[in-house]
């Protein structure tokens, strides 16, 4: 700070007097990347996949997580089901744009976050809100082992729109993958009711294979037919700083979710390089 005359201060940066949007500043701002909580692993409980199959899928994975619980912190994202098929639906019959859509599915995914937060309650998870994930957490995860929160980014009415049809491109797989981004987890992990990525859908096409370890960049450019995660997430993947890999895995497998914190390779894992 300089004092150019009386009550006269002015604050030295380097990017005071340039354009935000300038491709030459915007490659300069590269520089390494502070990871806040690194023993924390971002979880993603599928909406359709696990929730909508309510006690017979949901339950025992809540025991597994509460099994854990003592050696790993877990941040747990959770999706939207049956409900958002619904409404997306209906709004896309009433020809509501995307914004108003993403707005629509959130509200699904926040109802089903509030109650696995509620079963979870009685060993310490807590509910967070989206405003208090980053104010918050930290404390939280000092007094407890486990949070909840919408998978869901809140881009609400300012959900970028897609290159195809009029669908939220952003769910739960990329709000919970931001999060383990921006925290810096140790695992980012996705339970869904398949063991992983197929070459294709594995429930219409006996022939498929398993995929188990692909990089992001070659997984995009395969333009498989069916994916078992947002493309979107895939997008995200390719520009990590922190969190540099995913991994699939089957959530309705007891022990599954164990392995894959204690950092066994199954399902598959998804790398930012290779």
């Amino acid at each position: 700070m300089n004092n150019n005359g009386p009550g006269a201060q002015h604050v030295q940066s380097r990017l005071m007097r340039e354009s935000l949007v300038d491709k030459n500043v915007i490659a300069r701002t590269e520089s390494p990347v502070t990871a806040i909580l690194t023993d924390a692993n971002a979880i993603q409980i599928g909406g359709r996949s696990i929730m909508d199959r309510v006690c017979s899928a949901l339950l025992p994975l809540l025991d597994e997580i509460v099994a854990n619980q003592s050696q790993h912190r877990m941040i747990i994202g959770v999706g939207a089901g049956v409900r958002t098929r619904h409404i997306l639906s209906v709004g896309l019959d009433l020809g509501l744009p995307t914004g108003v859509l993403a707005a629509l599915s959130a509200k699904d995914s926040a109802q089903n976050a509030y109650m696995v937060s509620c079963l979870l309650a009685k060993h310490g998870f807590v509910y967070l809100e989206a405003p208090f994930v980053v104010q918050l957490l930290p404390a939280m995860l000092a007094a407890a082992r486990g949070a909840v929160f919408n998978g869901i980014p809140p881009y609400s009415l300012w959900e970028h729109p897609p290159a195809l049809g009029k669908l939220p491109p952003h769910g739960s797989d990329a709000g919970s993958y931001l999060v383990g981004e921006v925290f810096g987890a140790r695992n980012v992990i996705f339970l869904k009711d398949v063991d992983g990525l197929y070459t294709a859908d594995p429930k219409l096409d006996s022939t498929a294979e398993l995929i188990p370890l692909i990089r992001a960049e070659e997984l995009i450019n395969r333009k498989l037919p069916s994916l078992p995660v947002e493309p979107a997430m895939l997008e995200l993947l390719t520009r990590a700083r922190l969190a540099k890999s995913v991994r699939i895995i089957n959530g309705l497998v007891p022990g599954n979710l164990s392995r894959a914190l204690a950092g066994e390779s199954i399902g598959t894992l998804i790398q930012r390089y290779s």
